[in-house]
């Protein structure tokens, strides 16, 4: 079923780690009632060490806390970490255990990223839990305030009492709050979409059907570009009849450099079609948004067929010109520290680069047909 568009929302960006760790954290620690996380990768380390304390903090004051981590992007969380949690009195669950019998299954991963504090207020975007973000990653957040942060009740409790997730049984609590808890006078209009792998592919189709209206602008941010044959026509074709069509990747420091050069097989084509492409430079990005128009889709969701198809992901989709507008400037600041991919040049890179290029595209190939 189509997502339905909220109104009467208030949506924050909060960029760099700098900035939206220490308001997550103040968030739990400001928790009256529930904090709810859900996390894909997750590391022992400085930055995890302070969000458990936090948790550990608001257990012990009576806070119900309930965790949610996927089992493949814990598997750097060491179990004294774990064991750390249960005996604050914190209820973990994961998300798909490894099982040798359905490998087939295995690929579907949990990539949503949520902090969800006495059902009233909502934090997304991109970031993990990884001592990376210790000013060597970039990265964005949003807070989400008003009536669509009910969806996030829905969904988070769903994945909870479903049977994809092993640990805790301890219930949660979805009843919404209370009406007048959302009776403010905010005007965004705003709803959450989601991928729920091969079964619910929410935010492709949107995601397709906006840039299919684009009128002005298409610019799409992300640090894993693995576009789908369909993806790359749609945008070649509204950039050949006139829409400024903008692509950010990341470029320095990339965390899967192999994933980099199987997206850079296509930036000929693209380019070929009149997208300008920039590698970001001063460090890895790891954020995740597309503009068009006035519309806005920023998240947990890359736009490779990865997110696309395999993954649990959730982006908050918001249709407002002020918030637009955030986003826009955020995206010039790094444009402007990126490096143009231009064609004349590209057409003239190494033989090595293109040999990385195919045999990476080929296992990105590979990959994408097991589904």
């Amino acid at each position: 079923m189509e997502p339905s568009w909220k109104h009467g929302n208030l949506i924050t960006l909060i960029p760099d780690s700098e900035r939206f760790i220490p308001e997550l954290l103040e968030a739990i620690d400001k928790a009256e009632e529930s904090v709810w996380f859900e996390q894909y990768l997750i590391e022992s380390g400085r930055v995890t060490r302070r969000f458990f304390d936090a948790m550990e903090r608001a257990a012990q004051r009576g806070v119900a806390v309930h965790v949610v981590l996927d089992s493949f992007g814990a598997v750097s969380l060491g179990q004294r970490d774990r064991e750390r949690l249960s005996s604050a009195g914190v209820a973990l669950r994961h998300y798909n255990p490894f099982m040798m019998r359905r490998l087939r299954r295995n690929l579907n991963r949990n990539h949503r990223k949520l902090l969800l504090v006495d059902r009233r207020v909502a934090y997304t975007g991109g970031y993990c839990l990884t001592d990376d973000y210790l000013g060597d990653w970039f990265d964005v957040v949003v807070r989400a305030e008003g009536p669509v942060v009910e969806d996030w009740i829905t969904l988070f409790a769903d994945l909870w009492e479903s049977s994809r997730t092993r640990g805790d049984k301890a219930g949660v609590d979805r009843e919404r709050p209370a009406a007048s808890a959302f009776a403010r006078e905010w005007e965004m209009p705003a709803r959450l979409v989601h991928n729920e792998g091969p079964s619910d592919m929410s935010i492709r189709h949107s995601l397709h059907r906006h840039i299919t209206m684009a009128k002005q602008r298409l610019w799409m941010y992300t640090p894993y570009f693995l576009p789908s044959r369909q993806l790359r026509k749609l945008i070649g074709d509204i950039a050949r009849r006139g829409v400024d069509v903008r692509l950010l990747v990341a470029g320095k420091g990339h965390d899967h450099p192999s994933v980099r050069y199987a997206g850079q097989r296509h930036f000929g084509e693209l380019l070929d079609a009149g997208i300008h492409i920039y590698e970001y430079q001063p460090r890895f990005t790891h954020a995740k948004f597309c503009i068009v128009d006035d519309w806005v889709t920023v998240g947990s969701c890359n736009f490779d067929h990865w997110s696309l198809h395999w993954n649990l992901e959730a982006n908050v989709e918001v249709e407002h010109p002020g918030f637009a507008a955030e986003l826009t400037e955020l995206f010039e600041s790094h444009m402007g520290d990126s490096k143009p991919v231009r064609l004349a040049e590209w057409s003239q890179r190494s033989s090595a680069q293109r040999y990385r290029e195919r045999f990476a595209a080929l296992i990105s190939t590979w990959l994408a047909g097991l589904r």
